[in-house]
């Protein structure tokens, strides 16, 4: 079994791979890397094959998205702790390295994820993950160097090891054990929040979530699936109300989803007067297919759930209403973020 495997979800991806494959192999000495393709229909495969033969290739049958793609390829690697990378990260050097002795020293911290920036803009964080997650009373993610469009340039101010409440998928460690223990990602999510579910069972388990800031990554971001992009609101939507079924804690939980709803039916009359008429279809959607699937995710709560789950109440009015922007100006309010 190998200490670690490097394993990038790749569907048409051949471009990204040509441009960033490169430095992942360059700068990880001693890992297994894999290329996990979603029956990629460009020339992907043959790519990867003829000009990186020490990269190891697993075919999915189709295109299954994030969560199943993810699921199928890790059936067929054997090591110690899971790097799922997508396809648009270019690493840097030593990024492996402070991961593995976190998890060598620390047995409970079961997720890692590292300080991730933006590869087009490479003093500021990047939108998907920046310095770790968190998420409110409502199911709103957030992270530390981002807070919905506002991102800050990292100026050093998060170089500290912290638990989070969920990693980003988009560089993502796990130790295999637990991956399994947990079954994985939730296949019906497709794409978006599924590591936000996934980080939230394995806390309903006892498992610890870190950022580690000596690990630092540059990702491109929408690469797969633009920001603007309405498929991405309907399935962002659809799977926050799934994820707060499956891991609220009973006391509220209704409560809890009915305002939430309240809240999505806000952001779809903003969408309409923005003219974005796509984004509000997209949430009208997103709330008919939760309603068809509620029942379902019902029979998958657990019998326990943790129940200080959130940092703050609500980031949607600490944002939109009372105008702070930054993580650090709310970071003396938030109690449950270890050093």
């Amino acid at each position: 079994m190998d200490k670690i495997a490097v394993v990038i979800l790749n569907w048409n991806g051949v471009k990204l791979l040509e441009q960033f494959l490169p430095s992942v192999i360059q700068f990880s000495e001693g890992a297994a890397i894999y290329v996990a393709d979603n029956d990629s229909t460009d020339n992907s495969v043959e790519f990867v094959t003829k000009n990186f033969p020490s990269v190891k290739i697993v075919k999915n049958t189709g295109n299954h998205g994030f969560a199943k793609g993810y699921n199928d390829a890790l059936q067929h690697i054997d090591a110690e702790i899971f790097a799922l990378v997508n396809s648009d990260i270019e690493v840097t050097e030593n990024w492996l390295k402070p991961i593995i002795e976190t998890f060598d020293n620390q047995q409970q911290t079961a997720i890692i994820q590292p300080k991730i920036l933006d590869f087009k803009n490479k003093e500021y964080f990047e939108y998907a993950g920046a310095a770790g997650g968190f998420i409110d009373k409502y199911g709103f993610p957030f992270c530390r160097g981002r807070i919905f469009e506002t991102v800050e340039k990292d100026n050093g101010q998060y170089d500290d090891e912290c638990e989070l409440f969920w990693a980003s998928g988009a560089c993502f460690f796990i130790r295999k054990k637990v991956y399994h223990q947990l079954g994985g990602f939730d296949e019906s999510f497709f794409a978006h929040q599924e590591e936000i579910d996934l980080c939230w069972r394995a806390a309903n388990e006892g498992h610890i979530i870190k950022y580690n800031p000596a690990s630092k990554v540059y990702h491109v971001g929408g690469a797969t699936l633009q920001q603007g992009n309405p498929k991405k609101t309907y399935l962002n939507f659809r799977n926050s109300l799934l994820m707060l079924v499956k891991n609220l804690p009973k006391k509220g939980l209704f409560f809890v989803i009915f305002f939430r709803m309240v809240l999505d039916g806000i952001a779809g009359i903003r969408f309409l007067t923005q003219g974005k008429f796509g984004h509000t279809f997209a949430i009208l959607k997103a709330h008919f297919s939760f309603y068809y699937l509620s029942l379902k995710y019902l029979k998958k709560r657990k019998n326990f759930q943790i129940q200080q789950y959130y940092t703050v109440k609500s980031i949607v009015f600490l944002y939109y209403i009372k105008k702070i922007t930054l993580f650090k100006d709310i970071f003396n309010s938030i109690q449950n973020i270890k050093n």
